[in-house]
């Protein structure tokens, strides 16, 4: 037997945006940061960004077959066929070697591994960031051993007090660590100007970035400002171009792993309301425009976002999906913050009151407890 198969296993299932893999990564780190000895493969997509992190973070990666949930008639074959495909790949790799805990991160990449687990009798939990569960974890709650989630008020929403539990969200170290001078020096941006953070996560958000790129008049009436622009590769060299076009220095990037640093930076934010960007900007304490997903059709995203504008922590704007509209509701808000001190430093405060550091050394306790055969959590023994 090799020196890799004598090592515990550590399952993350779930990918395809980083939304779902930051969280699970961070927990995954924690957990080895306790027993070096654990071994972490993520069950995942084909999608790049699965590859980029787990190399970067040195994990393994297994692509599953699994498709997304369709309702289209000429692709739910498809779907079904895929989905149980995977759920007995998984479970004929765990027979020959059984993980130790199997973490779900929600998608659907995160069902077969989960339910394959649950088969052969392997503890398995659920991560659940969003305010609302979304289809597969509820569907997954009654399978697993313990679910964690972001917010209390999320625990209703699954009616198992006894197995879900308020974490927090997972977010890499460097949100805790990185300073705005050294972030700022890092990302060779002027330390006498203030600094704009527009993001769409890891994938990017077309809607975002055509309403910015319809205000460069206004940004140019705002030089005391620098901004730093996360346009997703696919709008990167159109962004890039109409800001030369337009005469307005900024910071455009595809991606970047470094968003510790760019969060650090940042006195004002624009972005989507995923469940793991929020923990972020809660983290770190930063005033925020957030502009919600606007097709999904439970509206995960609005509902992150008003629970946060909902306590005065964040500043909430609907997405029309029209640049020119989006623009104007935009520039409302930013010509309100951008010229008040005050109501930014205010959103700052109450954000990072409603942050957490300890969701990773939380999540990664329960895991070990779960894998060690201790099912009372240790946090409430």
């Amino acid at each position: 037997m090799s020196s890799t198969n004598k090592r515990r296993l550590f399952v993350l299932a779930g990918g395809g945006t980083g939304g779902h893999l930051y969280p699970g990564i961070a927990a995954a780190e924690e957990l080895r940061k306790q027993r070096p000895e654990f071994e972490v493969v993520v069950y995942g997509t084909p999608r790049p960004i699965d590859a980029k992190l787990t190399e970067s973070h040195n994990m393994g990666l297994v692509v599953q077959e699994v498709k997304p949930f369709t309702t289209s008639p000429k692709k739910i074959f498809g779907f079904i066929r895929s989905y149980y495909k995977s759920i007995a790949a998984a479970k004929k790799a765990f027979a020959e070697r059984k993980p130790a805990i199997v973490l779900g991160l929600g998608g659907y990449a995160a069902a077969p591994p989960i339910i394959a687990a649950a088969k052969l009798g392997i503890p398995t939990a659920l991560f659940n960031p969003d305010l609302i569960p979304g289809r597969a974890n509820r569907r997954l709650a009654d399978r697993v051993d313990r679910i964690f989630v972001q917010w209390y008020e999320t625990i209703e929403q699954f009616g198992r007090v006894t197995k879900a539990k308020c974490t927090g969200c997972p977010i890499r170290a460097g949100f805790a660590t990185v300073k705005k001078d050294a972030a700022i020096k890092a990302l060779k941006l002027d330390p006498n100007k203030k600094t704009l953070l527009i993001t769409g996560a890891s994938q990017g958000a077309w809607s975002i970035n055509t309403a910015v790129l319809e205000l460069m008049d206004y940004w140019k009436t705002i030089p005391d400002w620098q901004i730093v622009h996360l346009t997703g590769a696919n709008d990167l060299k159109g962004c890039r171009a109409a800001y030369a076009e337009a005469g307005v220095k900024a910071t455009t990037l595809a991606f970047t792993e470094h968003m510790p640093h760019c969060m650090a930076a940042a006195d004002l934010v624009i972005s989507r309301a995923g469940a793991s960007t929020l923990a972020e900007i809660t983290a770190v304490g930063r005033a925020s425009i957030l502009m919600p997903y606007p097709f999904d059709k439970k509206q995960h995203q609005m509902a992150n976002a008003t629970h946060l504008a909902d306590q005065n922590a964040a500043a909430l704007v609907k997405d029309a999906n029209e640049p020119q509209l989006n623009a104007r509701r935009l520039r409302k808000e930013l010509e309100s913050l951008i010229a008040s001190d005050h109501r930014r430093e205010r959103l700052a405060e109450v954000a990072g009151a409603m942050g957490r550091h300890d969701a990773a050394l939380s999540i990664a306790k329960g895991m070990l407890a779960l894998a060690d055969g201790e099912m009372d959590d240790p946090d409430d023994v």
